[in-house]
Parts: C-alpha cells; structure tokens; sequence
C-alpha cells in the first residue's frame, strides 16, 4: 500500500504523456478589433500587462458572449475558441500572447477537463511575479535564444495556471472531470498511480487502496467528484495513451502489451468500446 502522507505529484506523469508546446507571437499593445481564430488542437495564453479591453465569443459556444478585462489577467483558451479582442487605441493595453499546442489535439486529457476559457487576475496567483518578470523582460528587447525562453516561460506560466486550478476548483469553475479528481487529496493518489502504471491489472479494490478508502466509498466519490466510474476512467485514459502510441508509430500489439493487455484483440475491443472504431480505423481516419 501507497505511503497515504506523502505528498503527490498530480501533474508530472499526465503533462510527461501528453505534451503542451507554448509559442509566443505577439508581444506588446493591441489597438482596435483583433480577432484570434480557431485552429485544431490549438489554444491560447495571453497576459494582459496593462490597461482594459472587452473579449467577445460567438454565442453557443461555450464562453460567455462578453467579457470586460479591467485590470492585469491571465486569459487561458485549452481548446480552439475564435475570440476578438477589442481595444481603444488610448488605453494602451499591453499584452503577452502564446499559442498552445495540445498534443493530440481535442483528445488531450487537459483539453477535455478544462472549461472553454479561465479568466483569472494576477493578483489572484501567488508565485506568478517572478515567472512575469523574466517573460515581460524577454520580449521587452531581442536576445539570443528569445524566442525559445519566451516559449518555456509560457509553459512554466501554464504549469503554475494548472497548479492554481488544482488548489482551487470551485473559483477556476472547473466540470467534473479529470482535474476535479485531482483535486480531491485522495482521489488523487489513485488517478496518480493509475496515470503513472496504466498496464497494471486495476481494480476497484486496489484503486481504493492508493485513495486509503473503502471500496464503496472510493467507488461513490470517484464517480461524484470525476462523473464517471474507475473502470470507465481507467479506460479511457488507456485508449488516451493507447492513441498517442499509435500516433507515435506504435504497432497496435506494442500498444496492447504497453497497456497491460492479454492480446491484441481484447486491446482492439476496448478501444472500440470507447472511440467508437478500431484501432486500424482510427488510424486511418487520424492519417
């Protein structure tokens, strides 16, 4: 059984998986109407240093329709969403932008547990001054190896986003989901295992284990905190991996071995069962 007081790592092993490359583009102020399209598998970070501006989104589509910004903020989109961002040109409002890419696109585990968008001031992130004072002071005049840095610091700027959304699940309005499990302090210590071993034979019992509680305790809390039961979790985020495997030149036996599987086929079953094709299909579709 797991040390149930030790302290966890709830984003290393998911983040180590599944990859998100920042790209910064645009340093400095915005004036007038600019709009930001939706890409596939791409999302976007921006910081607003200064000044105030109005964020419009299109109706129904899961941001709201307006959005003041008054004061400095972190504006985080994990999935593509068109936004506009509109700027009079006496405010002066100063912004820092990055792309994002997910690797795996709409199927990346953060992608679908993250709401459409995250407003959240800086004031309210303890810790963020000293990775904002190196992004502003690495886009302020051009160095050698700018544009990489400026790239890191923006990943490092998500990971510190992330943590906050971890301590504070109700003000980052988070869905239950992934990152709400990982919320939970014990919860949390099963997702993590689950995360770092998928090929593991799971079970409610051991699953319970990792968490210290009881099977029907764990069972009941997970499928509250996370909206689905440990076994539908526990293969999804198999077919998750199973898909970035492929995508990496993975044969399906490889993958099916990789994950704990008998054989190829009861592999190709479960992943129907949760993409809707095989795996062959989805290849294929995916090329």
């Amino acid at each position: 059984m797991s040390d149930l007081t030790a302290p966890v790592d709830r984003l290393s092993s998911l983040l180590e998986r599944f990859r998100v490359r920042a790209h910064l583009f645009h340093a400095g102020p915005l004036c007038g109407v600019t709009h930001f399209a939706a890409e596939p598998g791409r999302g976007f970070l921006h910081v607003l240093r200064r000044g105030s501006m109005v964020v419009m989104h299109r109706p129904r589509h899961g941001a709201p329709r307006k959005v003041v910004v008054s004061e400095p903020t972190l504006l985080f989109y994990p999935r593509p969403l068109a936004h506009d961002f509109h700027n009079a040109p006496e405010e002066g409002s100063d912004f820092i932008c990055a792309t994002l890419d997910f690797d795996g696109g709409a199927s990346h585990p953060l992608a679908c547990a993250l709401p459409a968008l995250v407003v959240l001031p800086l004031r309210e992130v303890e810790g963020l001054d000293h990775t904002l004072a190196l992004l502003f002071a690495e886009t302020e005049r051009l160095r050698c190896g700018q544009r990489l840095l400026a790239d890191r610091l923006f990943e490092v700027l998500l990971l510190q986003l992330l943590r906050w959304l971890l301590d504070h699940p109700d003000e980052g309005s988070l869905p239950k989901g992934l990152l709400t499990g990982l919320s939970h302090p014990k919860l949390a210590r099963a997702l993590v295992a689950v995360h770092e071993r998928p090929g593991l034979a799971w079970t409610l019992e051991s699953m319970a284990e990792h968490a210290g509680m009881s099977r029907s305790a764990f069972a009941s809390t997970f499928k509250d905190q996370v909206g689905e039961t440990p076994a539908e979790y526990l293969l999804r985020w198999r077919v998750s991996i199973a898909q970035s495997l492929l995508r990496s030149g993975w044969s399906i036996k490889a993958a099916a071995d990789e994950l704990g599987y008998a054989s190829a086929s009861s592999f190709s079953r479960a992943f129907t069962q949760t993409a809707g094709v095989s795996p062959r299909e989805w290849l294929r579709l995916a090329a």
